[in-house]
């Protein structure tokens, strides 16, 4: 399989594209953020926001 034949998908916080990586095989529907940094931005976006009624 070819580089460009791999599944990608776009980053919630940053809107990059990302590849599948061979270590995520098993949980590539898990997958949500690029990386670690972006996984901690978003929860820390959450914590921020107040919640709206």
């Amino acid at each position: 399989m070819k580089k460009a034949d791999l599944p990608s998908k776009l980053c919630p916080v940053c809107g990059r594209p990302f590849n599948w990586r061979k270590r995520w095989a098993r949980c590539w529907d898990a997958v949500r953020y690029c990386s670690a940094r972006c996984r901690g931005m978003r929860q820390a976006q959450a914590q921020r926001q107040p919640e709206r009624p």
